[in-house]
């Protein structure tokens, strides 16, 4: 019984060490953060715009990826749909094909809408190319 309690008693005192550690680290980190430079409302606003080239290209990526997926499922349900007909109905396989097709063409689609709401300038995002939204 008493070394049980001994047991205890030392793995409190190491969880206490290992917590006073952890907040003594933290409280370093805090203080070499706190002497880093200062970010103005302009830095953050221009950091911010920067990362939307990088959000149009994953939407893109994504959107053709998942169009692709589409296209390849909606294949495999029409040929389920050509070797069992009554356990596959014919919609399946013509849903996912339309569905499909609308995500590969979404990038072109966001250049058109881009081009229809903004106009032809290029500007203030900073988002260009194929995969931006033109005119933002």
């Amino acid at each position: 019984m008493k070394n049980k309690k001994m047991l205890s008693v030392k793995k409190l005192s190491i969880l206490r060490f290992i917590s006073v550690l952890i907040v003594m680290f933290a409280t370093l980190g805090y203080i070499e953060m706190s002497k880093a430079d200062v970010m103005t409302l302009g830095d953050m606003a221009l950091k911010i715009t920067e990362s939307f080239e990088g959000l149009a290209k994953l939407i893109t990526a994504g959107a053709y990826m998942a169009g692709l997926g589409f296209v390849m499922a909606s294949m495999l349900k029409f040929k389920a749909h050509k070797d069992n007909p009554t356990q596959i109905p014919i919609g399946t396989p013509i849903a996912l094909l339309f569905v499909g097709s609308a995500l590969i063409f979404l990038p072109h689609i966001f250049i058109v809408a881009g081009y229809t709401i903004f106009g032809g300038t290029n500007g203030a995002a900073g988002i260009h190319g194929v995969t931006g939204l033109p005119g933002v």
